[in-house]
């Protein structure tokens, strides 16, 4: 035996008092007779790092690093030994069911440019509150073992090569609110749970995908977030009317590219805490709602490269915290000069008589005589009507 090793039996009982004297804190103690000045409570001990959690943490950590083909900034260099709350990356925490057990409650490796997959051991991090992975270079899917991250409150993975079908254990994590995998390679079709009452996210975050999304269900209207990021993701449908039921929730919406042909409702006059409205890209068409002058938290409008056309509406030119209005690349054909006191405007190739940098007048001319956009209820373009029949 080597002269610095110790016998086991001595170890074991070396464990046993830390456990002990670790223990005494959390035993009920009697309540302490009352005093003018009590004495101040002695500082408790910190948490013992051996516990059965902490140990299934080493093995998904170890299991991790294994996979793990390429660290060009050495985060896992410390990842050795059984102290898993002192890797780089590693945050741990006093566990929510029991506050005398540490446990991992966050990782967080973002721009690491790591390379690799995600071990199905990942699921044995069972304390999980957050986990953040953007800007590295996994590849692969999420594991399904994740299903058993009840406590998962934030999971950010943007940025990654992550591929495959939606996840759909994510739609089943109680706690979850923050959602992002923008910038992967995921595919097939959003399911309509993703924009549930039931899941309830407040941020998602799903652009620059692969993803299908059906407009036509009103799943996406549904939703509870504040935030919903969809851009570079092939909507099918029209833009619904029930869009003013998110009314009590939605502060930042980007449909940007997303291949709509749609009219603006002008429900969507009814949400009033938006900040940010990004429709660009796409085939609106038909009028800009006056409604949008309702929408007193607006702050930005995109609604540029569309096929807008009429005048742009004072009521939006006088939205007290607007700050960017962008109009390029529709058809306008009147804009008020309150519209120039915005910080922000891009009115470019519109159709506005002796206003800059407009689109020829031939262009115009064409575009005029286009058959006019009538809006259905739900939202969609009908289609032009067949001229009638000679007698």
């Amino acid at each position: 035996m080597s002269p610095l090793s110790k016998p086991r039996s001595a170890t074991r009982t070396l464990k046993r008092i830390i456990f002990l004297s670790l223990l005494l804190p959390c035993l009920p103690q009697p309540l302490p007779s009352l005093s003018p000045s009590p004495a101040p409570a002695p500082p408790s001990l910190p948490l013992s790092p051996f516990n059965e959690r902490l140990d299934a943490a080493y093995i998904a950590f170890q299991a991790w690093k294994h996979v793990i083909t390429e660290d060009p900034k050495n985060l896992t260099a410390d990842w050795c030994g059984p102290f898993v709350c002192n890797y780089t990356g590693v945050f741990c925490a006093a566990a929510p069911d029991d506050p005398c057990i540490l446990t991992v409650a966050g990782v967080d490796l973002n721009h690491g440019r790591l390379a690799g997959e995600l071990t199905d051991h990942l699921g044995l991090l069972a304390d999980l509150a957050v986990l953040h992975l953007n800007s590295n270079r996994f590849c692969g899917t999420l594991p399904p073992s994740m299903q058993h991250m009840r406590l998962l409150y934030e999971l950010d993975v943007s940025n990654n090569l992550l591929s495959g079908a939606f996840p759909s254990f994510l739609t089943s994590l109680p706690s979850l609110k923050y959602l992002d995998l923008r910038f992967n390679d995921f595919d097939g079709q959003l399911p309509p749970a993703v924009f549930g009452r039931q899941l309830s996210l407040d941020a998602l975050f799903a652009n620059d995908n692969r993803f299908n999304v059906s407009l036509s269900s009103g799943g996406i209207t549904n939703s509870t977030a504040s935030v919903i990021v969809l851009a570079n993701t092939a909507l099918a449908g029209c833009l619904p009317p029930t869009i003013g039921d998110m009314a009590d929730t939605l502060v930042e919406l980007v449909l940007l590219n997303t291949s709509i042909s749609s009219c603006i409702p002008p429900e969507i006059g009814k949400l009033k805490k938006l900040k940010v409205l990004d429709l660009s890209h796409n085939e609106f068409a038909g009028e800009l709602p006056d409604s949008i002058g309702d929408m007193e938290s607006l702050e930005v409008i995109n609604v540029g490269y569309n096929l807008l056309s009429g005048a742009v509406p004072e009521s939006v030119c006088l939205l007290p915290n607007l700050k960017n209005l962008t109009l390029v690349g529709n058809y306008f054909c009147d804009e008020p000069v309150s519209c120039l006191h915005i910080p922000k405007r891009d009115d470019r190739m519109n159709c506005i008589p002796d206003w800059p940098h407009q689109r020829s007048h031939e262009q115009c001319v064409a575009f005029d005589h286009r058959p006019p956009v009538h809006c259905a209820a739900d939202g969609c373009i009908l289609p032009p009507s067949a001229p009638p029949r000679p007698p």
